[in-house]
């Protein structure tokens, strides 16, 4: 019998009344806003409402670096809450929302999989609450202004050649990547080439998830840089006065989204910052409510622990406050066979038949990433718990030769079945977590703010990322000084590069050493709060493939939808 789809499986569950999940956070009802029937949105008073109940212990959930199928990060978060149910211990599980480029495209939705799923699985893949396209709204609202300020005179000085500030859209469209706008009549604007990013790329979207609350907002709005003068000067969504109204577009959009999972444990789904060049995490505002209601808070971070839980540590958890007592690193035996540099695996192909044969000591081949990335949580000073995250074409031996290296490692490690089995599967995994969150937490971030920009990037190049060390080009220089000069010194890191590796090339699997890492250019998301360097081609806009998931896509004679995965 064929394993249902996870459609099918998250049609089949039973939900809980929304209002009884927020009953058993100890969400009074009069901060709660219902959507519809199955989601709800939390008003930001819940933040001080709860401020003195106990507070939950803070589990990151992040993974080895994965191969472009991804290892199960979201299925595991929410496995490893589903678990704690089963052990009597009250959990949330905090993720970021999906965006529907990815959906319509390759990847599919973020919604987990399998029986460890947040449902309505549609209505959280498509559109949920339309935060998405708030700030889609917010940032093209800017967009608009910067144009318009051009075409009304110009009276800051902006360079035309030294606009930063692109427009987004939340689908996948290789054709906006690089436009031209401001063709047709002198009335229709001054021409200037531009483009699109995605909506997830957005600096809006980064300044929603690492905001604290309304009034914070606002002030991050206003920082935005659009873009330059001749002589270097930033200029600002405040000097353009379009900070107030890009706020009132986010007013609704700052509030999580509260749903559940297949088991009814409680889920808040908020904010999707881009994994490549912002944080990959979901909001800190989630996280200061979560926090305060249960035993467990779960949330996840994008890519490898490189990325996502590096950006965790440092990025979001300098703003937050709060401070983690457990790390999870998703591991498959398929990305760590594949970091033996043997086999090549493809997005939208099948597995190579070679790679699903019985073989632990490919498994030990690869095993140089999984080391590297337990050294990478230690670095922070968090306890690590690696989760196998098992496919039924595993075999036991393979398990084995994970379970050895992770324990040489120091870590903990338990075999999780939480995608066929749910909450059930995941037992020994949330045991162990549970371990771990007790042990005495030495947390601590890899750099100080006061540090120069240029040390920073090196500091996270050399003990993250195990370069030797960095070369900046002339560019990547010049826009260091200026961002000094401008007084944005004290920003942490948020290096872009690929996710497919530890390092900036894609092409060298499990821990490369003696390599340089390069800086072809630097941004800066001041409103966002983070510098991010460029090291490599980073693609802001997806494009569609030969057969995107939009093609199979569709409504049933009874009006439900099909084909959504």
């Amino acid at each position: 019998m064929a394993f249902p789809s996870d459609l099918e499986i998250a049609r089949s569950a039973k939900l809980k009344p929304i209002d009884d999940i927020a009953g058993e956070m100890g969400l009074p009802a009069r901060l709660l806003e219902p959507y519809g029937s199955s989601v709800m949105k939390i008003g930001l008073g819940a933040v001080d409402e709860l401020a003195d109940a106990p507070k939950a212990k803070y589990v990151l959930v992040s993974a080895i670096t994965p191969t472009p199928l991804g290892e199960g990060k979201t299925t595991t978060t929410v496995g490893i809450g589903q678990g704690f149910r089963h052990l009597g211990k009250r959990a949330t599980v905090a993720i970021r929302q999906p965006s529907m480029g990815p959906t319509l495209g390759i990847k599919g939705g973020a919604a987990g999989g399998g029986y460890s799923q947040v449902i309505p699985m549609e209505l959280l893949n498509l559109h949920l609450t339309g935060d998405m396209h708030a700030v889609t709204a917010a940032h093209n609202l800017l967009a608009a202004m910067v144009d318009n300020h051009l075409f009304q005179g110009n009276a800051l000085g902006l360079d035309p050649q030294e606009i930063t500030w692109r427009r987004v859209l939340d689908i996948n469209d290789r054709a906006l990547r690089s436009i031209v706008v401001g063709l047709g009549a002198r009335a229709d604007g001054v021409p200037r080439q531009t483009g699109f990013d995605i909506t997830a790329a957005s600096e809006v979207m980064a300044a929603l998830a690492l905001t604290t609350g309304i009034s914070d907002l606002r002030a991050r709005l206003g920082r935005i840089v659009v873009g330059y003068t001749s002589t270097g000067k930033p200029v600002t969504a405040e000097e353009l006065d379009a900070a107030g109204a890009m706020t009132v577009l986010l007013r609704e959009a700052i509030k999580p989204n509260l749903m559940q999972t297949l088991e009814n444990t409680p889920v808040l789904v908020h904010c999707g910052p881009f994994g490549n060049i912002a944080t990959g995490n979901s909001s800190v505002v989630a996280d200061l409510i979560g926090i305060r209601c249960g035993d467990y808070l779960v949330t996840e971070a994008g890519f490898g622990a490189d990325m996502g839980a590096e950006r965790f540590f440092n990025i979001k958890c300098r703003v937050s406050g709060l401070r983690p007592d457990a790390a999870v690193l998703v591991a498959t035996v398929r990305a760590l066979k594949a970091h033996s540099g043997k086999f090549r695996i493809v997005a939208g192909k099948p597995l190579p038949e070679e790679l699903l044969r019985e073989s632990p000591d490919d498994v030990h081949a690869g095993a140089a990433n999984l080391r590297k990335q337990i050294d990478n949580i230690r670095l922070h000073g968090v306890s690590p718990v690696v989760a196998i995250n098992a496919f039924p074409s595993d075999h036991p031996s393979e398990h084995a030769a994970i379970r050895e290296v992770a324990e040489a490692a120091g870590a903990r490690v338990a075999v999780s079945t939480h995608f066929a089995d749910g909450g059930a599967g995941a037992i020994e995994l949330a045991e162990a977590v549970a371990e771990a969150a007790e042990d005495s937490s030495e947390f601590a971030f890899l750099y100080p703010s006061s540090l120069p920009l240029r040390e920073k990037i090196e500091t996270i190049a050399t003990r993250v990322y195990g370069a030797d060390g960095v070369s900046y080009t002339p560019l990547a220089r010049r826009q260091l000084d200026n961002y000094e000069r401008n007084g944005f010194g004290e920003l942490p890191i948020c290096l872009a590069k690929t996710h497919l590796s530890i390092s900036s090339d894609p092409k060298l699997l499990g821990a490369p050493t003696g390599w340089t890492l390069p800086v072809r250019e630097v941004r800066a998301s001041v409103g966002a709060g983070f510098i991010y360097p460029i090291c490599g081609d980073m693609r802001t806009m997806p494009g569609l493939g030969a057969s995107p998931a939009a093609t199979r896509i569709d409504l049933d004679g009874d009006g439900e939808i099909v084909g959504l995965s």
